[in-house]
């Protein structure tokens, strides 16, 4: 009961993190005491933030929690910072460093849009897809400066990256930031990952980010007899996580339409409480062999090195005609 009500008053607050992690450590020395399995495997799914220059965690928190898209009421994307707000500050610290042209596919909402624009010297090129023939669209984003709002008018182009050639010429980008879109596909992600390939530049960087299959939560779900897949969506098939991948199958696909690893990590994307679960040493026990490749998204860091091999991954496809398999993948 005293548990419930702290957490009520702690959620949505800066003190939500650390007590969070406080929590966990009481947790686990309370199992100490009772004689529980105080030496057991503990899984390690968080990654320390690197933020910009001049800005602190709480800082970008406000800032991110005062956003608005296109006059709607401050607050309207709160749901994407509270489940991702960690996702957003890696995917961003991935490529902080880099320069030139950089495409960003699946921009909106703009959290990591907002991080490339403010503060790296990228130049970018925004792309979505909400399912209409509108080849171009616009988007205004705003936000709480402290001493009033801001603007920032945001123009992307519109097409279905599973299926269209992309708009641009070859060798156009320096750097393409792919963000949890390639689960969303229903087919053919060879297909996007070869055109992402024809438009970066030889040696250019690609950042993909998606739902590890095999995070630590999902673990749980087995342990406790509970299906893993996402729920259907009432956005219809692409709204709904069609396929999530391993590390190992990621980069697999990755290596397979022509990129070489630079890095590759897993981390959560928001806290969460997985020590107080009741199949938490069940699902210990599950990763104990496997200790690596726990966190909620994996974050695959690659670069447009070799040439895309022809045909499909035997491994990653079924039911097409032998020709047009490769069977050698």
């Amino acid at each position: 009961m005293i548990a419930q009500v702290l957490k009520k008053l702690v959620n949505g607050t800066p003190l939500e993190r650390p007590a969070r992690r406080a929590y966990s450590i009481f947790l686990g020395r309370h199992r100490s005491v009772e004689g529980g399995p105080s030496q057991q495997f503990r899984p390690d799914t968080r990654k320390p933030l690197v933020l910009p220059d001049g800005v602190t965690e709480e800082q970008l928190r406000q800032t991110f929690l005062s956003f608005s898209l296109d006059s709607g009421p401050v607050g309207q994307l709160d749901p994407y910072y509270f489940d991702a707000f960690y996702r957003f500050v890696h995917s961003w610290s991935a490529v902080r460093n880099e320069s030139g042209r950089c495409l960003e596919l699946g921009a909106n909402p703009y959290f990591i849009t907002w991080l490339l624009a403010k503060h790296t010297d990228l130049e970018l090129t925004l792309a979505n897809y909400f399912g209409s023939n509108e080849t171009t669209g616009r988007q205004t984003l705003s936000w709480d400066e402290g001493v009033g709002r801001r603007e920032m008018p945001l123009t992307f182009d519109h097409f279905n990256s599973e299926s269209d050639p992309f708009p641009y010429e070859d060798n156009t980008f320096d750097v393409v930031v792919y963000c949890e879109i390639i689960e969303h596909l229903l087919m053919n992600p060879v297909h996007t990952l070869r055109e992402i390939h024809r438009v970066l530049r030889p040696s250019g960087k690609l950042l993909v980010t998606t739902p590890n299959v095999a995070r630590f939560g999902n673990l749980i779900a087995i342990a406790e007899g509970r299906s893993i897949y996402d729920p259907y969506s009432g956005f219809g098939p692409y709204g709904r996580h069609n396929r999530e991948y391993s590390m190992p199958e990621l980069l697999h696909l990755l290596r397979f339409c022509g990129f070489i690893e630079e890095a590759s990590f897993t981390a959560d994307a928001h806290d969460a409480e997985y020590a107080e679960h009741p199949f938490f040493d069940r699902a210990c026990e599950l990763a104990r062999e496997r200790p690596h490749h726990l966190g909620q998204y994996l974050f695959a860091i690659v670069r447009a090195e070799t040439t895309p091999q022809p045909g499909y991954p035997a491994s990653l496809f079924r039911s097409y005609p032998d020709e047009e398999l490769n069977f050698e993948w």
